[in-house]
């Protein structure tokens, strides 16, 4: 199967290989050549690191009886990162010496490096598809390459900054914040990069415990892991969230719904049918989203909610929706494009999302514009909607007034008397018949040139992009309903050649396929990777989505990212109903500390090393990774090699190394360990 997977690929691949195949070469650390369940609970619990983070955690879990199993397992485990690595290393040793054996058994005893398919995923072309620095023009140049020949040895140290454990690199750089000439448009709430993105570690806060198990998660979590009381003082009668003992608990509700989530969701369709959720609506934008109970709960309606905030007043709203287990980033609607190409989001919501739609000509209603597809749904419930304080009069007079000119048409306002609140539903068109008609070219059309789904760095214009009429042009016709659209290649694609140098629609199949084989034959039985922890999930460098359609039996969700430098292949990503966002990893990603159970990176690192510092972009995955999460490497051989120099080196446990000819596949398992000594960050002191 390897072998005809590999022909089915690399006859496009841009360097074909040419060597001959070669007998796998697999390593497994320590007790790791059992199935994946028993793996992941011999390494649950910390190899290295505080004692008090170590018996809080123990006292954590036997006073709830969250993961007992994984505790009484763990205890075995928790000696010091030195002998856990000597471990490692002597394992290593005994397996390069019987290397024959393991030849003859891995497939037996450690099937994910076999069935795993190496090199059927490698050198990636950009087909038909440009890429985001193309588009929007704005690639970053600004480090070089400077990995060390022997990373072992790496010094880590203990990022000292004034955000503490909740640092997050582009949006704590207070040397720019402080100089800004105007905060007018929530410039201080947007990315600005250190020069040098960091290289320290950010610390975990103290008391930290293994976070509580999806859907447990959705009701409470516990306290210790974001310690911030200021959201339930001031939301707590709105039942965001309430402090209850050691843990925080969400009773459901919002602004907007004080009486629970799932009642307001079934009041949106009540209003409108046709938003069907989980049918025809998939995949949702939700601006200004609080603690993400609306997103949480569309979970049981099959939605997929991007949901994002700023890291505003708002104290650690988005940080609490992530350890729930609900999707959010850290966004603001201010001078620049959101990170999502155009027309994907199937419905965008705005509950009280203390977002000024109508000024300055629309410009922030016409970024909506521009993600939400034609024939898609902007349902708002806000004050203007159903309150007649003069106030709101004047901003809905406006509103009514710019959604007209922008041709959107008010389907219908309805009143929901449980929670006193309302909502208006408008929906975009889905020809231009009504944009040359009108009176006055006010929001304007945008300029010709101008491509929508440029959307890195790219400042915002209050201008509006036509709908596609051509019926073989994306956005032209509505996706097929869930779950079909998961599975088959959007109409759009017949015309374009794929990454893979094949014709797109096959390379989707293809890639499909490949990464069904992967998770169900390697990732899932022998990674030693305990699934029923995992609940968030990073595709960092995602291109058709293979990866997370593969996993849409299990209850995890996965954010897809495609990097700027690669191919644009976000829109089949959201056209399937999952969805992701643009990023550069030579940079900080818009999330808390602590917030990922398991990152994917698929060739990855070998792109980012021309112009990244991979010492820098390993301290990312370690900041995003939470404790006891895994990282998955597939890459050159060289590049594994550094990515296990550099996770010993963190105290990190090898969990599972396999290669093959020139390529290579690591699991890694994050451990609490931190270093002692402080390394400060003058940019990130207020």
């Amino acid at each position: 199967m390897v072998e005809e997977n590999q022909d089915e690929k690399t006859e496009s691949q841009e360097e074909p290989k040419t060597e001959t195949e070669k007998d796998g070469k697999t390593e497994d650390r320590g007790s790791n050549s059992g199935d994946g369940e028993s793996n992941s609970e011999a390494g649950e619990m910390p190899a290295q690191g505080d004692e008090t983070n170590k018996s809080e955690q123990t006292e954590s879990e036997e006073s709830s009886g969250e993961n007992k199993s994984e505790l009484d397992e763990g205890e075995k485990n928790s000696d010091s990162g030195e002998s856990a690595n000597e471990n490692n290393q002597d394992g290593a040793t005994e397996n390069n010496v019987d290397s024959q054996e393991n030849d003859q058994t891995s497939i037996e005893i450690l099937p994910a490096g076999a069935q795993s398919e190496l090199l059927n995923e490698t050198n990636t072309q950009n087909g038909a598809w440009s890429t985001q620095v193309v588009e929007s023009q704005k690639e970053k140049i600004s480090q070089q390459s400077s990995i060390s020949k022997d990373q072992n040895g790496h010094a880590w140290k203990l990022c000292n900054v004034t955000a503490g454990p909740d640092y997050v690199p582009c949006l704590d750089n207070w040397y720019v914040i402080r100089r800004l000439s105007s905060t007018k448009h929530y410039e201080h709430r947007e990315r600005h990069c250190p020069q040098e993105a960091p290289t320290c570690l950010v610390s975990i806060p103290e008391g930290y415990r293994r976070s509580i198990k999806w859907p447990k998660s959705k009701d409470k979590i516990w306290y210790y892991n974001v310690p911030h009381t200021k959201l339930a003082e001031v939301k707590g009668h709105q039942n965001w969230v309430k402090l209850t003992g050691e843990y925080l608990t969400f009773p459901g509700g919002g602004t907007q719904f004080k009486h629970g989530a799932l009642h307001y969701i079934d009041f949106i369709q009540d209003s409108h049918p046709d938003i069907a959720w989980g049918k025809r609506t998939r995949v949702i934008l939700d601006v200004g989203c609080g603690v993400a109970s609306f997103g949480g709960y569309l979970f049981e309606r099959d939605v997929l909610a991007m949901s994002f905030a700023p890291k505003d007043e708002h104290e650690a709203q988005v940080q609490f929706a992530l350890e729930r287990g609900i999707p959010a980033m850290l966004a603001v609607m201010g001078t620049k494009r959101l990170p999502f190409p155009s027309s994907v989001f199937d419905v965008v919501h705005c509950a009280r999302c203390r977002v000024p739609w109508h000024v300055e000509g629309g410009k922030l209603l016409l970024e909506l514009n521009r993600v939400l597809r034609p024939g898609g749904y902007f349902v708002w419930s806000a004050t203007p909607v159903y309150q007649k304080l003069p106030e709101d009069v004047g901003i809905w007079k406006a509103m009514s007034k710019l959604t007209k000119s922008m041709c959107w048409d008010l389907v219908v306002i309805k009143k929901d008397k449980l929670n006193g609140v309302g909502a208006a539903i408008f929906r975009k068109p889905t020809s231009n018949d009504c944009y040359n008609n009108r009176p006055q070219n006010e929001p304007p059309l945008c300029k010709e040139s101008d491509d929508p789904n440029a959307a890195w760095n790219v400042p915002l214009e209050a201008c509006m992009h036509k709908v596609p009429e051509d019926a073989s042009v994306r956005g032209s016709r509505w996706p097929e309903q869930w779950p079909q659209r998961l599975e088959k290649p959007p109409y759009w694609l017949n015309s374009q050649v794929g990454v893979y140098g094949k014709a797109a629609p096959e390379d989707f199949a293809a890639d499909y396929g490949h990464w069904k084989n992967v998770v169900s034959k390697s990732y899932l039985n022998g990674m030693g990777i305990n699934w029923s922890s995992v609940r968030n999930i990073m595709d960092m460098r995602a291109v058709y989505g293979g990866f997370a359609a593969a996993l849409k039996d299990l209850k995890v969700w996965v954010m897809n990212v495609v990097p700027i430098d690669s191919a644009d292949t976000l829109p089949i990503i959201y056209e399937r109903g999952l969805f992701g966002m643009y990023h550069d990893w030579c940079e900080s990603f818009n999330t808390y500390p602590r917030t990922y159970d398991l990152l994917h990176a698929d060739h990855l690192f070998s792109s980012l090393t021309k112009r990244c510092n991979l010492v820098a972009v390993i301290a990312e995955v370690d900041r995003i990774l939470r404790p006891e999460g895994n990282l998955i490497v597939r890459d050159n051989v060289e590049i594994i090699g550094e990515i296990e120099s550099l996770a010993k080196s963190l105290n990190w446990d090898i969990r599972m190394i396999y290669s093959k000819d020139n390529e290579g596949l690591i699991c890694v398992h994050k451990t609490m360990w931190r270093p002692t000594e402080p390394e400060t960050i003058t940019s990130a002191i207020i």
